[in-house]
């Protein structure tokens, strides 16, 4: 059994999606950030960076394993599982290889773009140099997504670890990101096409209403 700690941010609902497209049994133990209960001793004996989203799989190879960061939950997962990371040599690099893109460059940049954005005092300085890269990083997956209807050929974790920040900001509603989103049709039809799918529709909800 899987048991997952998470909230609902982008980084947190990325283990949801995963654990409801391939039908794997897990556990629900919302950790809610606002009060710091990631912070608490509990949670950071499984994960001591005292960040969600960390699992437990209480069938780990040499008994109960916990697995924090979402990138190495989701290729653990998707190992454990055989499912959406392709086993041909070619495709599973290409998958590693975008995944490893939204965690260096999706999510730090769109994360540090909406903090500024949101922030009280503005920083024209901070503003201008995020939404700048944010939006680099949003012409790259243009150009991969005129190519390919999903990042790494077929559907796969490198896909629901993007979808999963390019969603935040399109709920958000930002300038820069409707702009940028304007010259992404092939990002904007990937994006809806993810969007739409059950299990990702049933992830979202769950997460949702566990996390409140």
């Amino acid at each position: 059994m899987i048991e997952l700690y998470t909230w609902n941010t982008p980084n947190g609902q990325k283990i949801p999606i995963f654990l409801e497209e391939t039908g794997t049994p897990y556990n629900w133990h919302p950790v809610h950030i606002g009060k710091g209960e990631q912070k608490q001793p509990q949670f950071l004996a499984i994960n001591p960076n005292g960040r969600i989203p960390a699992i437990v799989d209480t069938e780990g190879p040499e008994g109960p394993l916990p697995v924090f960061e979402s990138s190495a939950i989701l290729q653990y997962l998707a190992e454990k599982t055989g499912q959406l990371l392709s086993k041909q040599p070619r495709r599973r690099v290409e998958a590693i290889e975008w995944l490893a893109f939204q965690v260096a460059g999706v999510g730090p940049m769109f994360g540090q773009a909406g903090f500024f954005l949101r922030a009280k005092e503005r920083n024209e300085q901070a503003i201008e140099r995020y939404t700048t890269e944010s939006k680099r990083l949003l012409t790259v997956l243009e150009s991969r997504l005129t190519q390919e209807t999903f990042l790494a050929s077929e559907y796969s974790i490198a896909d629901i670890a993007t979808f999963t920040w390019i969603r935040a900001f399109q709920l958000g509603e930002y300038a820069f990101w409707q702009e940028g989103f304007s010259h992404a049709p092939n990002v904007k039809n990937w994006y809806e096409a993810i969007a739409a799918r059950p299990a990702v529709v049933r992830a979202l909800q769950l997460t949702k209403e566990r996390c409140q």
